[in-house]
């Protein structure tokens, strides 16, 4: 198989009480794994079969439907398990720090954009912080399964953090309620994982 499931860095339930084990064990079990082996189907026996999923999505106008969709799903939420931690949260520091408050005024500012970008993504999606190719940073959001990697993005840059606003995400808990989801988002954020990919 060309790719794989990547294990979750924690236990279903050591993010609650901000994301609940069952919906942690749904979206990775079930939504991702599904991800990995359509994605795995759809390129078997091609030359992307030994492609990276990142040289994947740079070049994803040149791949059917069904590789951009299932690509762009594993992609996305390999980079989302890891920017959560339990007892996580708090704020950034360092030159990650610098460059939001750089880029946004403040933190609190740059949460603010953040969640409306989240909240106000029209269906599913996901809502990012990048780094441009400038090495500033920027918040866009995207839709379905596309990510800022990809050449057909609107706004294209190194994705540092990804929320996903799928209802499989969060509706089991906060049911339609996606701003308090965004919301408790904060609390479990991997800042350190975030400022790897940021260096």
């Amino acid at each position: 198989m060309a790719f794989t499931l990547p294990a979750l860095p924690y236990v279903f339930n050591a993010l609650e009480p901000h994301i609940d084990a069952r919906t942690m064990e749904i979206h990775h079990g079930k939504h991702h794994n599904a991800y990995v082996t359509n994605l795995n189907n759809a390129v078997a026996g091609k030359p992307e079969e030994n492609l990276s999923i990142e040289e994947i999505c740079k070049n994803i106008s040149k791949y059917p439907v069904a590789v951009r969709n299932n690509g762009g799903g594993h992609y996305n939420h390999s980079l989302f398990w890891t920017s959560m931690a339990a007892n996580a949260g708090g704020a950034p520091t360092g030159a990650l720090a610098d460059a939001i408050n750089a880029a946004f005024g403040t933190f609190d500012e740059f949460k603010t954009k953040f969640n409306a970008a989240a909240a106000g993504r029209f269906g599913s999606g996901w809502a990012w912080l990048i780094k441009d190719a400038s090495g500033k940073l920027a918040i866009t959001s995207t839709p379905n399964q596309d990510n800022p990697l990809m050449d057909v993005a609107e706004v294209n840059g190194t994705p540092l953090l990804g929320l996903d606003v799928w209802e499989h995400a969060y509706y089991l808990n906060y049911q339609n309620r996606r701003p308090d989801y965004c919301a408790a988002f904060w609390n479990v954020v991997n800042w350190s994982e975030v400022a790897k990919r940021f260096k």
